[in-house]
């Protein structure tokens, strides 16, 4: 029984924790995301999680034809610049922040409704020892146009 309350209050302690960061890294998508949002309207949602250096997430998003979009994909501080690909269907890479001097936002409009792919990677340094790699929260957000 005292195994079972050990092994339950670690587990506690864990989830905490990861709710925690996850609460963290919400707040810095709605803060630090908003000032560029001007003049889009936000759509709602907010996309954030804490990666590391040299990690990638993927997320798709349904975007509608004849709708301006501004995509922003933000990382903190602590971390390197992030790059970021959206990617149609057919693996097509439409934009990459990478041919763009790691810009954090990209604005377009789709001739035809259709669900894209974001992927997003936080570069490494090259110089950080594994007891030095950074984590830190990515937002990914999506405006409307005005």
């Amino acid at each position: 029984m005292k195994r079972l309350f050990k092994v339950l209050f670690i587990v506690t302690i864990i989830a905490a924790g990861f709710t925690n960061a996850n609460a963290q890294c919400k707040a810095f998508a709605k803060k630090i995301c908003k000032p560029i949002l001007n003049p889009y309207t936000h759509d709602g949602n907010y996309h954030a999680a804490i990666l590391t250096e040299g990690e990638e997430a993927e997320l798709y998003k349904t975007f509608y034809s004849s709708i301006e979009y501004r995509v922003a994909v933000i990382g903190s501080d602590a971390l390197p610049d992030v790059e970021f690909s959206i990617v149609d269907a057919n693996r097509k890479v439409l934009f990459t922040n990478s041919e763009h001097n790691y810009t954090k936002t990209w604005d377009f409009k789709l001739e035809s409704s259709q669900q894209l792919k974001i992927v997003v990677r936080v570069l490494t340094t090259g110089e950080s020892k594994v007891e030095d790699i950074m984590s830190g929260c990515v937002a990914i957000k999506y405006f409307l146009e005005p």
